[in-house]
């Protein structure tokens, strides 16, 4: 194990024989690190934090915080749990859950820039990039494959759906349907993300699929309800857009608006 001679591991800390540790470190005890993980500098990983394989975490990041909570009891156990192949670059600040037993979770290969806060109890897939300054507050739902852009601010209970892109400087206020581009104060749905679904392989027909979807639900004059009804007469639907019906069904904070367009969509 390679640990600068500054950095302060408590004893019952558990380490995977091959984590490097960095200067002027402090890892707590009931912190778990596992195979391959590579700690730069001045970071503070607290008690009650797994992380797994293979990560790299950039100078200055603390991890498993006490929850920014006024009920939050210290005694309360929590965790913070991180996956594998994850990415964080400097000074990202993530904490604990508030529910006893419970976590604030991160996936695999994520790549979140420098400043970004996860808030207690929120839940991030894999495959996510998160720009700089961005800010996740606490019971916040990330899927797989989202581009959030920087300085963006997410509102507590939101959820973001998979392959959806945030603008930078957006206000989130409600939840981010999937394969939507969202901007703006508050967000709305200004596009699809068209780069993001050719890049994950979505083919064109698919891509049209899920245009015709949210035309429907957004610019048709039915309200959700009714909308979603229409597109549940269609007897094989692709998967992608029974992705989109079930994430508008199951919302509890609402979705997104879409932005006023004159004279039809402009998705694509």
């Amino acid at each position: 194990m390679k640990i600068h001679p500054t950095a302060i591991i408590d004893p019952k800390a558990e380490l995977h024989e091959s984590v490097e540790v960095g200067p002027f470190c402090i890892i707590e005890k009931d912190v778990k690190i596992g195979e391959g993980t590579v700690i730069e500098s001045h970071v503070k990983i607290l008690s009650g934090t797994r992380i797994g394989k293979f990560n790299k975490i950039s100078s200055g990041g603390s991890f498993g915080g006490l929850p920014q909570d006024l009920a939050f009891k210290p005694e309360t156990k929590t965790y913070l749990e991180i996956g594998d192949h994850n990415h964080f670059r400097e000074n990202v600040i993530f904490h604990r859950g508030t529910v006893e037993g419970k976590a604030t979770t991160i996936g695999n290969h994520n790549y979140m820039m420098g400043n970004v806060h996860i808030a207690h109890d929120a839940i991030v897939g894999d495959h996510n990039i998160i720009v700089q300054n961005t800010m996740l507050a606490g019971h916040v739902v990330i899927g797989n494959k989202v581009f959030i852009s920087g300085s963006v601010g997410v509102h507590q209970f939101v959820r973001v759906s998979d392959y959806a892109m945030l603008a930078g400087l957006t206000k989130v206020v409600k939840d981010v349907p999937p394969y939507a581009t969202v901007d703006g104060h508050p967000g709305l749905v200004v596009s699809l993300n068209v780069v993001g679904m050719k890049r994950a392989g979505i083919s064109a027909d698919v891509r049209l699929a899920i245009k015709r979807v949210y035309k429907t639900i957004y610019h048709s004059g039915l309200n959700t309800k009714q909308a979603l009804a229409e597109l549940k007469k269609d007897p094989n639907p692709a998967p992608e857009v029974e992705k989109v019906i079930e994430f508008f069904e199951t919302s509890k904070r609402g979705v997104v608006d879409h932005r006023f367009v004159s004279g039809g969509s402009d998705e694509e």
